[in-house]
């Protein structure tokens, strides 16, 4: 499990080769791993949502395939009113 993540929670291939984790801060594997990336994400939304921060979504390879925010974006989409 890598250290060099950033904050909140991310969305990642079990590092063991099976399934998928949620890690928070990038140190800490938060509940069991799923066979499943949609069920992995499902859960780490969720959890980004109760702790109000971003959602990193990485793809089997660990490159980063989708964010999502859900607290205080310190990079808030140029058309937001």
């Amino acid at each position: 499990m890598s250290t060099k993540r950033g904050g909140g929670v991310h969305t990642v291939s079990n590092p063991g080769g099976r399934g998928w984790v949620n890690e928070v801060r990038g140190i800490k594997v938060v509940g069991v791993a799923f066979q499943l990336k949609k069920d992995a994400t499902a859960a780490g939304r969720d959890l980004a949502i109760r702790l109000e921060t971003e959602h990193t979504i990485h793809l089997r390879n660990g490159r980063i395939g989708k964010k999502n925010s859900y607290g205080n974006d310190p990079y808030p989409p140029a058309d937001a009113k």
